[in-house]
């Protein structure tokens, strides 16, 4: 077919879907169901509304919840967790180094050759692996076996310029995007898992523990020299390319933030003084909650049918893993309603999180 014939084709295919769509709407005005549709549309566009004045309001309860969580464990909704880095990349790193980023449904498996002062990266290759949904739900030792599996996988296609100098280990830094309390730059046990995974024996564990294990089982010689969150780790990145870098937010699977905090302003820091002065802060904010927050029926409905209900409320109304849902429960209502799909509400739309 020619460029011109898919062209007419293709007009003609939206010609036809928008006569279809004025037949549908006539149908529905006819009936008063157009009018129910758009009812329930702005009914969820008024309770879920955000007006400068109510972003006001949660900017500043979570401010409250900010400064308890920094002056003690437990203390607040927001964790504020310590994360040991108290110094930045400077842009000046030089020698090949490799990342393990576990974020959610996906983790991926990276390898840089940094240049030095000037030179940046020399050179990257990363690969992108799907979780199966049995193992977020399995047990410890299944899913990090599968990921050093697929990272040994990563480190075996590397060619002769990649070998190491005997006697020495690969640096793995490890991007874990779930809250976990940490003792040092390189370890720190499990909080609680969030986006769909729930594996309660990894809960209370050294999580490096649980992946050095499964390396030393299948032979990788390899070792995590730096255990961050993923807002950290985007942190960390910006600051590589940007020294006014302060700050790093998390919109994806889920969200989160991290950003560079005085030292003196944290008064659960019992470490040795820092001599930098700061301290990277994980906020851990997708588990914020507030009676500011606009929550809906929707959300109140998705938020009892996951794994944690209660938890990670302001995850759940801004992160990709949950907009779906809530744009799907808002169609079924519209289709069992306001027979907006037809006579029937489509078979998809009975289906949890088809739309994620």
């Amino acid at each position: 077919m020619g460029k011109v014939a898919v062209t007419v084709a293709v007009v003609c295919g939206v010609a036809v879907a928008v006569t279809a769509a004025v037949v549908v709407h006539r149908k529905m005005k006819k009936s008063g169901k157009w009018e129910k549709a758009m009812e329930i549309v702005k009914e969820f566009e008024e309770k879920c509304a955000t007006p400068i004045s109510k972003l006001r309001q949660v900017a500043d309860a979570m401010l409250v919840e900010m400064h308890a969580g920094l002056a003690s464990e437990g203390g607040s909704k927001l964790k504020m967790l310590i994360s040991y880095v108290d110094n930045l990349p400077t842009g000046n790193e030089k020698g090949l180094f490799y990342a393990l980023d576990l974020g959610g449904t996906n983790f991926r498996v990276l390898r840089l050759h940094l240049g030095g002062k000037g030179r940046g990266i020399v050179s990257k290759q990363f690969e992108e692996v799907s979780i199966p949904r049995s193992l977020m739900t399995g047990t410890s030792d299944a899913l990090f076996d599968f990921i050093v599996a697929e990272l040994a996988k990563f480190v075996a296609q590397e060619g002769m310029d990649f070998e190491l100098r005997p006697g020495r280990q690969r640096e793995l830094g490890f991007t874990f995007s779930f809250p976990v309390l940490q003792s040092s730059i390189s370890s720190g046990t499990l909080v609680r898992w969030t986006k769909g995974f729930s594996i309660e024996e990894t809960v209370g564990r050294d999580v490096v523990a649980e992946l050095t294990k499964a390396m030393e089982k299948q032979g990788l010689n390899m070792r995590v020299s730096a255990f961050v969150n993923d807002p950290v780790g985007t942190l960390a990145g910006g600051r590589f390319t940007n020294n006014d870098v302060v700050a790093a937010v998390i919109l994806g699977t889920g969200s989160n933030a991290a950003y560079v905090e005085r030292a003196h302003a944290i008064p659960k820091w019992h470490g040795l003084p820092l001599k930098s002065g700061e301290m990277v802060i994980n906020t851990e904010w997708g588990n914020f909650k507030s009676s500011h927050l606009p929550l809906t029926e929707y959300d109140h409905e998705l938020d009892a049918e996951t794994l944690h209900p209660g938890e990670q409320i302001y995850e759940k109304v801004t992160s990709g893993m949950y907009l779906g849902e809530i744009v799907r429960k808002v169609l079924r209502r519209m289709a069992e309603e306001a027979a907006f799909f037809g006579d029937t509400v489509p078979p998809k739309l009975k289906v949890p999180f088809i739309l994620g």
